[in-house]
Formats: structure tokens, C-alpha cells, sequence
């Protein structure tokens, strides 16, 4: 058991980022209610996770984590998750074959309710309100009463991921993740991509392998592995009452797990090591992320490694780099070279979505080559540094949405009203997350072939 640690330790330290209920009677009452609910996911399947991402951590895997900005109860359907997992799958295809490795594969879903703000007010013409902080706590909608913090949300919430894990069950093992059926989706994409004739060499040598796989008998009929995946879930451990009515102790090892997500995060405003969200963080056996913005520094990081993760476990830590652009090049190396002499044990993935957010028309967006651009640097580096660059974490949707802007589709500012859906940051469409999935299967093949070289060099 980790020293000095019980699933509310938590309440005993500074905290930021939460809202401020204004009635305790009805929070405690949600929070005694969510504590008798059933586990949304279990600890088998977060140990499962851990052993994955321990592979990614040798340099024998990538991280793909993706999902919604902020889940919303009034887009939840079957339509909204099929669409996001078909995407999802999608991209893993093509990474799988860019990277010639096991893909894992976490949604930013069922949980993925919470948000972070800069400020906790908005502002709109004379009027002041609390800020949005997604749905699980206050309703978006600009009124005094929508605004107002509700304990309700949080059962709302437990209830929604439920219902959305189930699904996504359904479709990991119940036919829908055949590779046959997801690369003629792919194929899809390519046909009617502008960008077509750049995607069509891979997608051609995708579709020989699996000729030629079926030509000696491996097929989905006889390979479950072929019609089903592994599909795990992960959001923002931002709201810790919640987090903790769902924190049990798994029976078989006595060890204490969120069974809110197999995978959560802290994020790059509530990392500060002695307040409260690390220190739940810290007493869970689940696998962590951990957001890496420009204001951490070597030791600072270092610190937070050496309370998050002791005892140097592969598959524990993902360190998720989000800084940017024009800044990945000034923080990243100095991260990697204390971390690599230090000989911790941690999946690096990036995010090129929280550091590239710009204003454009009165909409917040992200261009796409940004984005593109922080994910080649960070590629490039590791490269430098003889590190693996383990994965990549996106803010996307399967849906045809105009949030941000770029990509072969050219989505312009002028564009953005157009499908602008977004509870809170822009998200990149079906089209940009694939268009992505390709151009960095080109990297890391070019990676690869490199790495050849260099060894028959």
C-alpha cells in the first residue's frame, strides 16, 4: 500500500481547478450515492493497459489517446460514439502499419467531462458569469442558473460514461472492429481525400499485406485477433469527489483503483506536487498521464516522476508534452535528458493541440500544419535524443465539423460557423484525425528506413 495514502488524503491538501457547490448537503449526498454504483471499468482491465504501455515504453508500441475536448450529455447517441470509434480505428490502421508496432489504443471518452479553465469567470457584453467547466459540473448555456455548480450532474455523468463503455464493448468485440471492414472505410477516405494520390502508396501496400495474409489463411474467421481490439478509456482526473466515489479496491491484489477510466491524467494546471490532485493520483494503481507544459522545469518533473511513480514501473507514466509549435524545440530536450539520466521509466506522447490554439473570426481554433508541425519536432527530437516517440494524444471527433482550421480540405476562418459543435476547444474532424494518421505514417516509416540505413550503413 502506498505510505500514508487512503482515497480521501486528498481533501487534506490545496486544490485548484474545482467549483465551488453551494449546497454540501447535495454534494455529499451525490458523491454517498455514486460510491454504491457499480465500477465503470475494473482493475484487470487498467493492469492490461499498464502492461501495454510498458511495451511503449521499450520502445515496442505507440500510444494512440484521443478523443472529445469535453463530452457533452446532449451529443451523446449511438451515431456520435459509432462515428468516433470508427475514426479511431481508422487511425490505428494506418499508424499500426507506419510504425510497424502494436498500436494501443485510449479514447478520451466515457469520463472525459471535466475541463480546466484559464479564468473562472466569462465575460460576455456587460454580464460576468462562472465559467463553464463541462457537464458533469455546470451547463454551458450563458444564464445565472445554468452556471450554477450541480451535484446532480456527477450521477448524470457516471450514467452517460455507463452507457457509452457498453457501446464501445459492443463494437471493440462484437464484429464492428474487423480490420477488413475498417480498411475499406479507409480506402474510402483515400478515394475521395484531395490529397489522394499522397495516401494511395501506403493504402496500396496496406491492402497486398492483407492479400496476402488472407492467401495464407489468416483471416478474421479464424483470427479473433482480426475482428476484435483492445479499447480502453482515459479523461482529465480534474473532479476528485467523483474520482474518489469510484476509487475501490480491487480484490485480488488489496490495491486501490479509479474504476472511473482505466487511464487518467493530471492536467499542466493542477500538477503543482503538493496539492491534491497528485496526491490522489499518487495512491492509484491505474495507469497515469501527466500533461508537460512550458512552465515545468527538469526537476520539477523529476519530482513529480518520483511521487507518481516510486518504483520506476514501466507502463505507470505517460508524460504528455504540450507546448506548442514554436516552443517543443526550447522545453522538450531539456525534459528528455534529465528524464534519460535519471533512467525513469515513462511513455512520451505529444499533444499538439493545447499549445496551438489561436483566435480567428471570434472563434478559438487550432490550423492544422501547427498541429502537424509539433507532432514533426517532436518526432525529430526524440530522433536526436536515441528516445522512442511513444504516442499522440488529440482532441478529435468523427464527425464533419469546422473547428479547426487547414488540412486537405482546406477548412478556412470563414468556414468555421459553418459546423462549429464544440463544448469548449476545437477539435480536429474525421478527415484531418486520418489525414494526421497518414502523414505520420510516412514519418515513421521514414524513421524507420533511416534506422536501416544506419545499421547496414
Amino acid at each position: 500500500m502506498v505510505q500514508n495514502w487512503n482515497p480521501t488524503s486528498w481533501r487534506q491538501k490545496p486544490i485548484s481547478q474545482v467549483p465551488d457547490y453551494p449546497e454540501q448537503a447535495a454534494l455529499e449526498a451525490a458523491e454517498a450515492q455514486l460510491a454504491t454504483f457499480p465500477p465503470l471499468v475494473f482493475a484487470g482491465e487498467a493492469r492490461r493497459l499498464k502492461s501495454s504501455l510498458a511495451k511503449v515504453a521499450e520502445g515496442k508500441g505507440f500510444l494512440l489517446q484521443g478523443g472529445d475536448c469535453a463530452e457533452a450529455f446532449a451529443e451523446h447517441g449511438a451515431d456520435t460514439i459509432r462515428d468516433f470509434f470508427r475514426a479511431f480505428l481508422q487511425m490505428a490502421v494506418v499508424l499500426t502499419f507506419g510504425a510497424q508496432q502494436p498500436v494501443v489504443k485510449v479514447g478520451r471518452i466515457a469520463g472525459q467531462f471535466a475541463k480546466p479553465r484559464s479564468s473562472g469567470i466569462e465575460k460576455q457584453g456587460d454580464v460576468e458569469l462562472p465559467s463553464y467547466r463541462g457537464d458533469i459540473i455546470n451547463g454551458i448555456e450563458f444564464t445565472p442558473e445554468a452556471r450554477v455548480p450541480n451535484p446532480e450532474r456527477q450521477i448524470m455523468a457516471y450514467r452517460q460514461s455507463a452507457a457509452t463503455l457498453n457501446l464501445l464493448r459492443a463494437f471493440a468485440m462484437g464484429g464492428y472492429a474487423n480490420l477488413e471492414n475498417v480498411h475499406q472505410w479507409m480506402l474510402g477516405f483515400v478515394k475521395d481525400s484531395p490529397q489522394a494520390e499522397r495516401y494511395r502508396k501506403l493504402a496500396d501496400r496496406i491492402s497486398e499485406t492483407m492479400d496476402f495474409m488472407r492467401a495464407i489463411g489468416i483471416n478474421a474467421e479464424s483470427n479473433p485477433s482480426l475482428r476484435e481490439t483492445d479499447f480502453f478509456t482515459s479523461h482529465e482526473a480534474l473532479l476528485l469527489g467523483y474520482e474518489q466515489a469510484l476509487t475501490r479496491v480491487d480484490s485480488t491484489s488489496g490495491d486501490w483503483y479509479a474504476t472511473s477510466g482505466h487511464m487518467i491524467w493530471i492536467g499542466d494546471r493542477t500538477r503543482q506536487p503538493d496539492h491534491a490532485h497528485v496526491e490522489y493520483c499518487r495512491g492509484i494503481k491505474n495507469p497515469l498521464g501527466l500533461k508537460c507544459g512550458p512552465s515545468l522545469s527538469a526537476d520539477g518533473l523529476l519530482e513529480l516522476i518520483d511521487i507518481l511513480n516510486p518504483a520506476n514501473e514501466a507502463g505507470r507514466l505517460t508524460l504528455i508534452c504540450r507546448f506548442g509549435h514554436d516552443k517543443v524545440a526550447e522545453h522538450l530536450p531539456r525534459l528528455i535528458r534529465a528524464v534519460e539520466r535519471e533512467g525513469k521509466k515513462v511513455v512520451w506522447s505529444c499533444d499538439p493541440m493545447h499549445g496551438n490554439t489561436i483566435t480567428l473570426n471570434s472563434y478559438k481554433t487550432r490550423p492544422f500544419e501547427r498541429i502537424l508541425s509539433e507532432v514533426e519536432s517532436f518526432f525529430q527530437i526524440h530522433r536526436a535524443e536515441g528516445t522512442h516517440p511513444g504516442g499522440i494524444h488529440i482532441e478529435m471527433t468523427g464527425k464533419d465539423v469546422t473547428e479547426c482550421t487547414g488540412g486537405a480540405r482546406a477548412v478556412s476562418g470563414a468556414d468555421l460557423a459553418d459546423r462549429y459543435h464544440t463544448h469548449c476547444d476545437p477539435r480536429l474532424n474525421a478527415d484531418q484525425a486520418l489525414e494526421l494518421a497518414f502523414l505520420l505514417a510516412e514519418r515513421m516509416k521514414g524513421g524507420r528506413d533511416e534506422k536501416k540505413l544506419a545499421v547496414n550503413g
